[in-house]
């Protein structure tokens, strides 16, 4: 039928047709998919409608998965169609293999990336650094936390080297105290909060990490052995049960005051600054000798990308420039303590022990967990190995050169740069 022919009432209500349909493509909640499950508040009360305020006619959803089920699910969402528009980006890898299967956009050149030093794109960045696929959010760093009252009780001081570190634990233990507040019930501590905590002073941060990726040094060289060694030690001061003991029942411990020291991700403040007569400090992981230059894993931890079948670009876009704005970097940082910006916004750090750790960047190297970044692409899984090596050896069931040797003879089975 042609337009002419149509009875003129259907003639008049086509523009407004039109406009509805035009309209209806670029309408439609946004959806955030995260991992960030404890994220739910801030995100539903402060960020979304802080958002919304200058964007009308935009709505946000923020739709988190459980940590240990996110990737798998998101992965499934993602070759169905049906994932949110806006994806919460692991570091590296596990994003880089998103990119690679077409899931996600490429950012090169979009509004707000202009926010970010080249360092912070790493992340979520090609080998070759060509294209960028995630815009970056939040940092976290890795030392220890301590309780201030146990400390003075004892008249102890933050240890710096690793003698002053085991001495002060030597101390705490003949006190009759429980040293340390951690377990290995779930693996990933072990690895993620101390092995790759304390081991960049060892292996001399990135300098060690590159070398292992060039082939240069091996799992089984003196740096990462020592800081095997380091752990093993670590291992005499845990409480009773340990092997037994998840990562809520050693946050309940140290909260209580039943411990007096926590190998910490900088994520942790915001828990214990809430606990009821806790004093919170914090020092660095411990050198070798007074002297010697730090390394802190000041691990990149969270970006943002957009779903390449995203039916809402347009909007999701513009979020996206919103999350690379001073605003969002401001509230951030400000309302999720312990999660730094690494935007190149002048930021105020709040929480006075949050900001100490963000201060270790002026005196310390930052590097990344160890096998974020290409060690971890093969099989056996280092990150699989790491959980659960590393546990065995504070529980004492694995001596040091043992954990090495399993280490790098499982990375030599398909890292070609390591079978020379």
């Amino acid at each position: 039928m042609r337009i002419s022919d149509m009875p003129k009432l259907l003639r008049c209500l086509l523009p407004i047709l039109a406009l509805g349909a035009a309209s209806a493509a670029h309408s439609g909640t946004l959806v955030i998919e995260s991992w960030r499950v404890d994220d739910k508040a801030l995100w539903e009360k402060v960020l979304i409608p802080a958002f919304e305020r200058n964007h009308p006619g935009i709505e946000v959803r923020f739709a988190p998965t459980e940590p240990t089920s996110y990737d798998a699910s998101l992965a499934a969402r993602l070759a169905a169609g049906n994932a949110g528009d806006l994806i919460a980006c692991r570091p590296f890898d596990a994003s880089l293999s998103l990119y690679r299967k077409g899931y996600l956009d490429k950012l090169n050149g979009k509004a707000g990336m202009q926010n970010f030093a080249p360092s912070a794109l790493l992340a979520w960045q090609t080998d070759d650094g060509k294209e960028t696929f995630c815009m970056p959010v939040a940092s976290v760093i890795h030392g220890f936390l301590y309780n201030k009252k146990i400390f003075k009780k004892l008249d102890l001081q933050p240890p710096r080297t690793v003698e002053d570190f085991f001495s002060v634990l030597e101390v705490l233990k003949k006190s009759g105290i429980t040293p340390l507040a951690l377990g290995t019930a779930e693996l990933w501590e072990a690895s993620q909060i101390v092995y790759t905590n304390i081991g960049p002073n060892f292996w001399r941060g990135e300098e060690g990490r590159q070398a292992l990726i060039a082939g240069k040094a091996k799992l089984t060289d003196a740096p990462f052995v020592e800081a095997l060694q380091f752990e093993s030690r670590m291992g005499g001061y845990l409480g009773k049960g340990a092997a037994t003991q998840s990562y809520a029942d050693s946050r309940a411990q140290f909260a209580a005051g039943r411990a007096a020291i926590y190998p910490a991700g900088s994520w942790d403040v915001a828990y214990f600054s809430q606990a009821a007569g806790l004093e919170l400090g914090a020092f660095a992981p411990p050198v070798r000798k007074h002297g010697d230059a730090c390394f802190i894993s000041d691990h990149m931890d969270l970006g943002i990308g957009v779903s390449r079948k995203s039916k809402n670009k347009e909007d999701a876009y513009k979020f996206l420039a919103w999350v690379g704005s001073q605003e969002f970097a401001d509230i951030y940082t400000d309302r999720l303590t312990g999660f730094f910006t690494l935007s190149n916004h002048l930021i105020a750090v709040r929480d006075p022990v949050a900001k100490q750790m963000a201060e270790w960047r002026n005196s310390c190297a930052s590097t990344i967990r160890l096998s974020a970044q290409v060690l971890d692409r093969g099989q056996p899984s280092m990150e699989s190995e790491l959980w659960n090596i590393n546990a065995q050896v504070l529980n004492g069931s694995l001596a040091p050169n043992e954990a090495a040797a399993r280490l790098q003879n499982g990375f030599a089975k398909w890292y070609k740069p390591q079978q020379k």
